[in-house]
């Protein structure tokens, strides 16, 4: 299915999307290239922007040889969900990567030439994440005169994306492994956002696909079933990970000035204890977000058992499948 239409907005935006995305490569690819040039990246949360720039930077690359050459007639009608839910993706990845730059990264840098690249490559951050929110936005009010509807359209989509990305963020503070090696039950958190995350990612692209007649089961049954298998493990982990990170007892640390990193003035990451903290923090707004996901999962399940009116059953569907 072709991009084009005869829609004169349509049209329109084909040629702004092309100068969005030319504008997603320059920021992306200016923004890591200001940062590795100087060596300022550290073991620990700060390599994650790094990987989020240049991942958005080689997708998207990747999605414009596709766009504008002759291998899309090689794909499916589905290639369309794929740019759409990648600049949501891309969008959020950026915007977080912009806050956790300019949060605990730039302020502990000493004043000089390391300094001003930190700041001018999270500047780019900032218009990488305004771009690819620019085509998410454009994508989906220019083509909503055509009926396309994405996974991502949806509110249930919407909120495994959130979810998602939320996990992702928990990734980068995790990825200090010292967080949790010494204790079996912070391993198991640590396994709960892993499973989790696989989860989503898997019910985000069966929704893409549409697959709903190839599984056994109703596809917004597993959905149901699955969330709440997500739910339950996340309050394993809402209830251990505090426990195990803060409690004195268990060899957690409660207080912040007890923690060594915390107090050396020249560090150039967030200390363990905040790191903690953020994860506790993060859990629980997952946990919310999966509460909020198995509530329009069973009003969708409700809705297939006891179908309503075919205009009203089209709006639900519209909005929430």
């Amino acid at each position: 299915m072709s991009t084009t239409s005869s829609s004169p907005g349509l049209c329109s935006w084909t040629v702004m999307g092309c100068s969005v995305r030319l504008l997603q490569l320059l920021s992306t690819s200016v923004a890591s290239s200001l940062v590795a040039s100087v060596g300022t990246r550290r073991v620990g949360v700060d390599n994650w922007f790094m990987f989020f720039w240049c991942f958005c930077y080689v997708v998207t690359l990747l999605i414009i040889i596709v766009e504008y050459s002759n291998l899309r007639s090689h794909f499916s009608s589905h290639w369309y969900n794929f740019p759409i839910n990648y600049a949501c993706y891309a969008a959020l990845f950026c915007f977080s990567a912009s806050i956790i730059s300019a949060t605990t990264y730039v302020p502990f840098l000493p004043q000089g030439p390391t300094r001003n690249h930190a700041i001018t490559a999270t500047a780019f951050s900032c218009i990488a994440a305004a771009a690819y929110g620019t085509e998410f936005v454009g994508t989906w009010v220019g083509h909503r005169p055509r009926r396309i509807i994405t996974y991502v359209h949806t509110v249930h989509g919407l909120l495994k994306l959130l979810e998602n990305f939320v996990a992702c963020i928990i990734f980068a503070f995790i990825s200090n492994t010292s967080l949790y090696q010494h204790q079996p039950a912070l391993v198991w958190c640590v396994a709960v956002y892993s499973t989790c995350f696989i989860l989503g990612t898997l019910a985000i692209l069966l929704g893409l696909l549409y697959c709903d007649n190839w599984l056994p089961i109703r596809f917004p049954v597993s959905q149901l079933g699955l969330t709440l298998f997500c739910i339950l493990l996340y309050i394993s982990a809402l209830v251990l990970w505090p426990l195990y990170q803060f409690n004195e007892d268990l060899g957690g640390q409660s207080q912040r000035s007890s923690d060594t990193t915390c107090r050396d003035e020249f560090t150039t990451y967030v200390c363990n204890w905040d790191q903690r903290l953020a994860v506790a923090v993060l859990t629980a707004i997952n946990l919310l977000l999966y509460v909020a996901d198995l509530v329009i999962a069973s009003c969708l399940v409700s809705d297939r058992l006891h179908p309503r009116a075919p205009d009203s059953l089209y709006l639900w569907r519209y909005y929430v499948v």
